[in-house]
C-alpha cells in the first residue's frame, strides 16, 4: 500500500470533483477519530493493487506490520485504476459521495428496481431533480425516501428534462447498490 503519485491524485480528485464540486474539501479535510491518539487524525488515499482506498492515517500506521502481498484491503475502496490508466469510482464510494453530493436526482418507487438492475434513469421514473445540472455532471441517485441508490452521469440538463418525452434518458447509469448481488464473486 502506497500513497498516490501526482498523476493518480489528479485523476482521483477530478472524478470526485465531478460528483462533489467544492465539497471535495470536506472529504480531504475530514478528521479521523480512530486509533489510540486523543488528537484527531486525517483521512488519506492509498493505492494497493490498482485500487484506491480512503483510510485513516492511524490505520495506515498500524497496517505497516502486515506484508504487502498478505494485505487484502484497508479502509474503504472508493475506486480502481483501469489498465489504460483511467480511474473509475466503485459502489463502495457511494456513502462518501452521497454525503457530499452537489447534484441529486430522486426516482419514483416504480423505477427503483429498474435502476438497481443496471438500467439508466428515464424521464418517466424521475421524481425530483436539483437545479443547474449540466450534461456530463456527476449525479447521485436517491429513492424518494432519501436512500442513496447509486450514481451516474447526467445525460440532459435540468431544463432539457422538462421538455423530454417519458422514455428519454435523464441519467446514464454508472453504479448502483444492486451490484453487491450481481457481482458478488468479484467484490
Amino acid at each position: 500500500m502506497r500513497p498516490l503519485d501526482e498523476a493518480e491524485t489528479t485523476a482521483v480528485f477530478e472524478k470526485l470533483f465531478k460528483f462533489t464540486g467544492n465539497n471535495l474539501k470536506n472529504i480531504v479535510e475530514n478528521p479521523s477519530h480512530e486509533g489510540p491518539d486523543p488528537n484527531p487524525g486525517r483521512y488519506c488515499f492509498r493505492l494497493h493493487k490498482n485500487r484506491v482506498y480512503y483510510v485513516s492515517e492511524s490505520l495506515v500506521k498500524r497496517a505497516t506490520n502486515i506484508a504487502r502481498p498478505k494485505l487484502v484491503s484497508l479502509g474503504t475502496c472508493i475506486g480502481k485504476f483501469t489498465h489504460g490508466g483511467k480511474f473509475h469510482l466503485t459502489i463502495q464510494a457511494l456513502s462518501l459521495v452521497a454525503a457530499n453530493a452537489r447534484h441529486k436526482v430522486w426516482i419514483k418507487p416504480t423505477s427503483e428496481m429498474s435502476f438497481l438492475y443496471g438500467n439508466h434513469v428515464l424521464k418517466g421514473g424521475l421524481g425530483r431533480i436539483t437545479d443547474s445540472i449540466a450534461p456530463g455532471d456527476g449525479v447521485v441517485v436517491y429513492s424518494m425516501s432519501d436512500v442513496p441508490l447509486g450514481f451516474g452521469v447526467a445525460a440532459k440538463s435540468t431544463q432539457d428534462c422538462r421538455k423530454l418525452d417519458p422514455n428519454g434518458i435523464v441519467v446514464l447509469h454508472q453504479s448502483d447498490i444492486g451490484e453487491y448481488l450481481r457481482m458478488e464473486d468479484e467484490l
